[in-house]
């Protein structure tokens, strides 16, 4: 099979990383999804978003959104309806507390959480009929994915082919620091202040747990880890939490194909944050640098879709060509 094509970059006025970001982050196509509850067996719950043809597929594409992101992200849409379009169903599942709904339990969502894409991934499995099984994952969906198949990809059924997985960051402790970086303030500002929201519901759920007086203090990102993200997962300290959140940590026991897509240009993926030495190793994973891309960006000029899409669907035609 031939080579995919390589990014050809962004429209004009995209002219940096950060606009390469930030504006594919609005518009993108409509799509009707259908939404399943799906009851988890903690007493938990997650939102499920299908988008189904109209007659039974064979084929499954599942989509795990980024960091407070959810299904209805511009990205999210845009893969849906692409392989939509090309004969897939579609499932796009929200991480807990991310489909407009608060969560039950205490807990959130974090970039290790693999417990709740394996209950969407067995759930969907369940239904019948998938023969050819896809996970694609966006930056902290592209980590969860990749430590999902390293971790129980002895055990997977036969139907799931592989994961794609677009500026992910596989190192926890780089990414953080990544978003410590000058001109990333607008970005950590922004996911702060909707954590920290979150934060004060489950304060108001479950007094006591956490000190929220110590969001007023929060001035890295390290330190919402420190204060909020361990004590609530039951751990003594953020290092402890990314030494055991990064997919990195895990990746040298991939068993099945992960393509890792990044961009040089990405303002909050750097190099550290990528598992260089694993993709020289191990070859299931293959790591994809382009120059331009932003962060889950890749806009192509004039299309209704972006080249993520493109390049996803180029990875599963090679996968499924011998099927």
């Amino acid at each position: 099979m031939n080579q995919p094509d390589p990014y050809p970059g962004p429209p004009w006025y995209q002219f940096n990383g950060h606009w390469q970001t930030v504006l594919p982050a609005f518009g993108g196509p409509k799509v009707a999804y259908q939404r399943e509850r799906l009851e988890l067996a903690d007493g938990d719950f997650l939102d499920l978003d299908w988008l189904r043809q109209r007659t039974p597929a064979r084929q499954l594409v599942i989509l795990t959104h980024g960091l407070e992101g959810n299904s209805s992200r511009p990205y999210v849409r845009s893969a849906a309806r692409f392989f939509h379009d090309r004969g897939w169903d579609v499932l796009a599942w929200n991480c807990r507390s991310c489909s407009g709904e608060m969560n039950r339990l205490l807990r959130l969502y974090h970039h290790g959480e693999i417990g709740d894409i394996h209950a969407v991934t067995t759930h969907a499995l369940h239904q019948g009929g998938y023969g050819q099984v896809v996970l694609i994952g966006y930056s902290m969906g592209g980590a969860i994915t990749t430590k999902y198949l390293a971790v129980h990809g002895a055990s997977l059924p036969s139907a799931i082919l592989g994961g794609i997985a677009f500026s992910a960051p596989f190192d926890l402790a780089a990414s953080v620091a990544a978003l410590e970086l000058p001109g990333n303030g607008v970005y950590k500002k922004r996911f702060l202040q909707q954590l920290s929201q979150k934060i004060k519901v489950k304060n108001e759920r479950f007094p006591g747990v956490v000190d929220i007086r110590k969001l007023a203090e929060i001035r890295r990102w390290r330190d919402f880890d420190e204060w909020f993200t361990a004590p609530l997962l039951g751990l003594a300290s953020a290092a402890e939490f990314y030494d055991l959140a990064s997919a990195k940590n895990f990746v040298a026991t991939l068993q099945h194909p992960v393509l890792a897509v990044c961009a040089d240009n990405d303002p909050i993926i750097t190099e550290a944050c990528l598992p260089l030495a694993a993709a020289k190793t191990n070859p299931f994973l293959t790591l994809e640098r382009t120059d331009q891309g932003g962060h889950v960006g890749y806009t192509l000029p004039g299309k209704p879709y972006n080249w993520m899409d493109v390049r996803a669907w180029a990875e599963v035609e090679r996968w499924t060509a011998g099927c």
